[in-house]
């Protein structure tokens, strides 16, 4: 029944009147509606209605409309922009209207040709389903009836379409493919069948219980991150900075090493070489957490800023529709949006063509409600199947020339509770992830406190307050020495500038390319915290005693303090690193 419903085509048939870059203007066509799926011209090129007046249509266009003409025909389809559900979708890369790379590739080569229609699952491969739910069983819609192996690390649960529910009548273990019918449904309006498949609008949001609250942090390995300004299960943060300032690099590495199930990587607008890298590297990257390859719990979304503008601004809405899926199915996913600022662009060209009313800076009046559209379908929830599920959004912001008061930052700062601000002094003094600490702020920070305190220690904290409050006192204590030098200074204030240097090179720098700290677990967080901040308690009371600053810098535990995020076997060599602090301290 269902499937029978995404087939069906309206009968409304127009033609072409105007062309302005991505938007036509079609008539002829009274009776459609708004956000259908349209073809627009003789090549088929896939279209979406955005505004409606009498018998005419304005659609965006996702594919190149050069060479279209006026009086060529406009079909309408009778469904909205949807996309398809089901096994098959984890390793893929697709663009931005979910059509998969390599098919369009093997199809018309390096180039895509336009209006080439291909289908987002792979209709032929057969995958093992196992029946989790028997006959005569009461069904509802987000029900999990099965499983199949998508692959080595992701079990996908085939769930019933929302909006279903009835008793189950057939259900069959075995090998199918995607369009197969696994299982029969007895609906008060009659049978429906079942399969491994389902499409869903992306423009709307996935149905849920409930909403829970967002209480649990999403580990990223990234000490800045988790312990200064952590964001949680389900929540919202936005890596706003200037070109070079590494938003890429950071979220590939919230990519690889957050502790989600599923990664949904969104690359739109982004250059092609940033995106070519994505796509060469993802699939050779191993996931630290199984050893399997990391591409076996990703999906891709490569819309690149030289592709049709339209399929940008629908890339974001097709990334986290797939997101939402596999939260129903109890998965932690994250989603990486890579930049919103280019979508955000899109919208402003789009706009500028319909000859809509500007807003500020040329961005459309309703900027800040479609931005916040899109982070609200951010969320820990409760599935239809009662289940745990959430989606974690992080938005890559690239305000021109590092402006945060520019209108896309200011709207995202609005939507998100975690700001990661990068600094391009910071990335230009080799400090990495460069992330200003002083500028940044995480709104989950004290409702994830309990949990840090609980599974971790309970002074965690403590801890990470006392360091930032030093990270301010270095702030304030800079501007005394720009003024008349650091030999001015007290000793104690010496020390305060020593520690906070120990905690911006030992601690909050973090390279990507080692080993070893590339990921630092909690538990490593916290020590090397502890180490930093014990070190600095004694030392101020050498210092009240009489040893100089001097002295203390020239200890030789120092070089062991810096040398502590090398060490794979540190927490079994945090209790003599800290027996050595006190006896180089005379302590």
């Amino acid at each position: 029944m269902a499937k029978k419903q995404n087939n069906v085509q309206s009968s409304q048939k127009g033609v072409i009147a105007k062309i302005a870059g991505p938007v036509v203007v079609a008539r002829g066509v009274k009776g459609a509606k708004m956000y259908e799926v349209v073809r627009v011209g003789t090549e088929n090129l896939l279209g979406e209605i955005i505004q409606l007046e009498d018998d005419k249509a304005i659609i965006q266009v996702y594919e190149d409309t050069a060479g279209l003409k006026p009086g060529e025909p406009v079909v309408c389809s009778g469904t909205p922009l949807s996309i398809e559900l089901g096994p098959g979708l984890v390793t893929s890369i697709l663009d931005g209207i979910a059509r998969p790379l390599p098919g369009l590739a093997a199809k018309s080569g390096d180039f895509i040709a336009r209006g080439i229609d291909l289908p987002s699952l792979d209709k032929k491969k057969k995958y093992s389903f196992v029946a989790k739910m028997k006959v005569s069983q009461k069904i509802n819609g987000g029900d999990i009836i099965g499983t199949c192996k998508e692959t080595d690390i992701i079990t996908h649960r085939i769930l019933i379409p929302p909006g279903i529910s009835g008793e189950l009548i057939k259900i069959t273990s075995g090998e199918y493919t995607v369009e197969d019918t696994i299982a029969v449904v007895k609906t008060s309006s009659g049978n429906v069948n079942i399969s491994m498949m389902q499409r869903w609008p992306v423009r709307i949001p996935r149905p849920f219980k409930d909403k829970l609250q967002p209480d649990t942090p999403l580990v990223t390995g990234q000490r800045v991150f988790d312990t200064f300004f952590p964001l949680s299960q389900g929540g919202a943060g936005c890596i706003p900075g200037p070109f070079g300032a590494g938003k890429t690099v950071s979220q590939q590495q919230l990519a690889k090493w957050c502790d989600a199930n599923i990664i949904v990587y969104i690359g739109c607008g982004e250059r092609g070489n940033e995106m070519t890298e994505v796509l060469t590297e993802f699939p050779e990257l191993t996931d630290p957490k199984t050893g399997k390859p990391l591409m076996e719990r990703t999906i891709l979304i490569a819309n690149t800023s030289n592709m049709p503008v339209a399929a940008r601004e629908a890339s974001v809405y097709t990334g986290v529709t797939i997101a939402e899926y596999f939260r129903d199915q109890g998965y932690k996913v994250a989603l990486m949006a890579d930049s919103t600022s280019r979508w955000a662009e899109a919208m402003r060209e789009i706009s500028s063509r319909l000859e809509e009313m500007p807003g500020e800076e040329g961005y459309p009046a309703y900027l800040s409600s479609r931005l916040a559209q899109f982070y609200e379908r951010a969320g820990k929830v409760i599935t239809l199947n009662g289940q745990e599920g959430s989606v974690s959004i992080i938005g890559a912001v690239s305000p021109p020339g590092g402006d945060f008061s520019e209108p896309v930052t200011q709207n995202t700062l609005r939507m998100t509770k975690v700001f990661w601000a990068l600094d391009a002094q910071l990335a230009y003094r080799r400090h990495f992830p460069s992330i200003n600490w002083l500028t940044s702020y995480s709104l989950y920070k004290d409702i994830l406190a309990d949990y840090l305190n609980k599974s971790v220690h309970k002074d965690f904290g403590t801890l990470r307050d006392t360091a930032m409050a030093m990270l301010q006192k270095e702030a304030q204590l800079q501007e005394i020495v720009q003024l008349v030098g650091p030999d001015a200074l007290p000793e104690d204030d010496k020390l305060v500038l020593f520690t906070a240097k120990s905690l911006r090179e030992d601690f909050l720098q973090q390279n990507a390319y080692d080993a070893v700290d590339s990921f630092c677990s909690l538990e490593k967080q916290y020590k090397m915290l502890k180490v930093i901040i014990d070190f600095y308690t004694m030392a101020i009371i050498s210092v009240k005693s009489g040893m100089k600053v001097s002295k203390i810098s020239s200890l030789s535990v120092n070089e062991k303090i810096a040398r502590m995020k090398y060490d794979k076997d540190f927490d079994k060599n945090f209790d003599a690193l800290e027996k050595e602090i006190k006896v180089q301290l005379g302590r």
